[in-house]
């Protein structure tokens, strides 16, 4: 995989060639003070909200009654408000308001999927530029969009080719997770299909296999096949259910792109799978045996941490506040008791 291959699988390279096949998006350049509020590991502090939002910290531990909780309005206590950048959050409320109200957030690459955790409803659906940045901020995906697009490429010796950052709005649309196929190309030939979410059974996969693959071979073959850039690519399809097929992304073809079903060692070996003249190989689960939890889950953080972070169980707050407090007190407590007489 070359550097230029991950250039060409921007979403602002083949949004253009394939736009009559795909759901209809905006693209917004990324300020770099926006990027580099993204990037800030300080406090998440989540901004571009339609109000104010500030977070009060206070640094005064002097309490009348132990059980009591109390904020100070001294001059110990610390105010953090979330950055504002005014001119690009009208352009994104503007942007969503054309795309229906309703988006699916993306960079030039990924999206924010290993974040949903965070979101209400566990979905990626957003409506203004907080629930974006929210997303953003708490994802390695677009960490790695922003810091190591060209971490696995093997051409390292080569200097890195300037990238300008785009925030993708997609319109948001209701995708069946059983309707979504990803498709290995190799020198221009589709090689292999394989279920995109392959930790879940789904009976018409079984039942439809044929009309699946003959479909996304004839959209590969009408729309794809010559038209990207590179000859080595992998691409996703959704299947709706009326048998119409719509290019969902394109990645690069190495290791970067989750290879689902397959092994990169099988797609890049001209083996059995690169061989085979009858047509690309189609991988799905086929039994609910083989059902697998999702690989997204290892992002995830207890739910006791989700609540406190969004502020959502005022009691569990009260109950960490005081365990940190009364944690602090044997430690001093501790440390009088230790210290030389």
């Amino acid at each position: 995989m070359k550097k230029e291959q991950v250039v060409n699988c921007q979403f602002s390279v083949w949004y253009p060639i394939f736009k009559k096949h795909t759901i209809k998006s905006l693209i917004l350049p990324l300020p770099q003070n926006v990027i580099d509020y993204l990037l800030d590991d300080g406090t998440l502090v989540v901004s571009g909200s339609d109000h104010n939002t500030q977070q009060t910290h206070t640094n005064n531990s002097d309490s009348d009654a132990e059980e009591d909780i109390q904020w100070s309005d001294d001059e110990t206590t610390t105010t953090v408000t979330a950055p504002e950048f005014p001119e690009f959050t009208s352009k994104v409320l503007e942007a969503i308001n054309a795309l229906g109200g309703r988006i699916f957030p993306k960079l030039n690459w990924s999206a924010p999927r290993d974040a949903n955790w965070i979101a209400l409803n566990s979905s990626l659906q957003c409506s203004s530029l907080s629930e974006i940045f929210l997303l953003f901020k708490s994802s390695d995906f677009i960490t790695h969009d922003l810091t190591q697009p060209f971490l696995q490429c093997s051409d390292q010796d080569s200097p890195d080719p300037v990238i300008n950052y785009e925030l993708v709005l997609r319109k948001w649309s209701e995708l069946i997770p059983g309707g979504e196929f990803r498709c290995f190309v190799k020198e221009n030939k589709l090689i292999a299909i394989s279920q995109r979410d392959y930790t879940q059974y789904y009976q018409h996969i079984l039942k439809q296999e044929e009309q699946i693959c003959h479909a996304v071979q004839e959209f590969f073959s009408q729309h794809i096949q010559y038209n990207f850039p590179d000859e080595d690519f992998v691409f996703d399809v959704y299947r709706d259910s009326q048998g119409r097929v719509w290019l969902i992304d394109l990645n690069p073809f190495g290791e970067v792109t989750d290879s689902l079903l397959f092994s990169w060692e099988e797609l890049t070996s001209g083996g059995e799978i690169a061989q085979q003249q009858e047509g690309p190989a189609f991988r799905y689960t086929n039994s609910e045996v083989t059902v697998q939890p999702s690989p997204c889950l290892s992002y995830r953080i207890p739910r006791d941490f989700v609540d406190l972070s969004a502020g959502e169980d005022a009691y569990k707050l009260i109950d960490f506040l005081k365990l940190t407090k009364s944690q602090q007190e044997e430690s001093e407590d501790e440390e009088e008791e230790n210290a030389p007489q």
